[in-house]
């Protein structure tokens, strides 16, 4: 039975779909379906974006118009202002995405299937690159590409029932989009190798356990669990500076790649930044005021 903070969150985030302002990269033209949109809610959601996935026939598998449709999205994300946080999920119940589209794979020529595989894994960088956080909303499945997706986000949540792996060797390939690379620096080398090693799928608290993702919670029954708790978090960071909060994704990434005495001084370069900004002063003055401070994000 669900709580009565839960269902007035589930209640709140059913209305704030209901009621959000699409605003679609491309419109579909006949015979081409939306696979990919971006959907800007409002109200109490207001400055949280989500970028679903709807391939249904395909489970989200990542074909050519997904693709394009994809790349459209995150270009616009790139140059929006407003957009203070993202929701990644998908609109196929019981799937994330289940990665590369085998089908379409299976006609292409072997030469073009490199670039096409150096092309996806740019388009999981670019996403992580976004320079508001990312949220993964992990409802159903993210297998082989779909779950490098996923690792390529700034924060996972996943349903207790979700299914995750990095599978590819099962079809005697290794993940190409960056899973081979972003999972050993997220669980360790030991469990990311014997993962990919064995193909292994675990389920959403299996994926906790480990640090797969952040968050694990009980699915509903209109399985969006994940994207209910998502969107919780992404109302938190729309409450704060959303300057600062883009320079903090901004010094963690970079510091990340760098050794600790380099990265203290690139979080000093980003710290400054923060010094002359108008919102600055007005959390200060919020807290002296003993009130929450509006930000607008100069």
């Amino acid at each position: 039975m669900l709580s009565a903070g839960k269902l007035c969150l589930q209640r709140s985030a059913r209305s704030a779909v209901r009621s959000l302002s699409a605003a679609p990269v491309r419109r579909a033209s006949s015979g081409e379906p939306q696979e990919v949109r971006l959907d800007y809610l409002d109200g109490e959601h207001q400055g949280i974006v989500v970028l679903a996935m709807n391939r249904p026939h395909r489970m989200n598998a990542i074909g050519k118009l997904f693709a394009s449709q994809l790349d459209e999205s995150i270009s616009k994300l790139k140059e929006d202002r407003t957009a203070r946080a993202v929701v990644m999920k998908s609109d196929v119940p019981g799937v994330f995405c289940a990665g590369a589209d085998l089908k379409e794979r299976k006609e292409m020529k072997s030469e073009d299937v490199g670039p096409m595989v150096a092309r996806f894994r740019s388009r999981v960088t670019e996403l992580g690159d976004l320079p508001m956080p990312v949220i993964g909303a992990l409802d159903g499945s993210a297998l082989g590409g779909g779950l490098e997706i996923a690792l390529g986000l700034d924060i996972r949540i996943a349903a207790d029932n979700a299914k995750l792996g990095l599978v590819e060797t099962r079809w005697s390939i290794i993940p190409g989009a960056g899973g081979a690379q972003r999972l050993p620096r997220l669980i360790g080398i030991g469990k990311a190798k014997e993962l990919i090693f064995t193909a292994k799928v675990l389920n959403g608290k299996e994926a906790e356990e480990i640090g797969l993702v952040e968050h694990v919670v009980p699915q509903n029954s209109d399985s969006n669990a994940a994207y209910l708790k998502a969107l919780e978090i992404a109302k938190e960071i729309c409450a704060r500076g959303p300057v600062a909060v883009r320079l903090a994704k901004q010094a963690i990434n970079n510091g990340m790649q760098i050794d600790l005495s380099t990265a203290l001084r690139v979080e000093e370069s980003f710290y400054a930044q923060t010094i002359p900004l108008e919102d600055r002063v007005e959390g200060l003055k919020a807290f002296k005021e003993k009130r929450d401070p509006v930000y607008k994000g100069k």
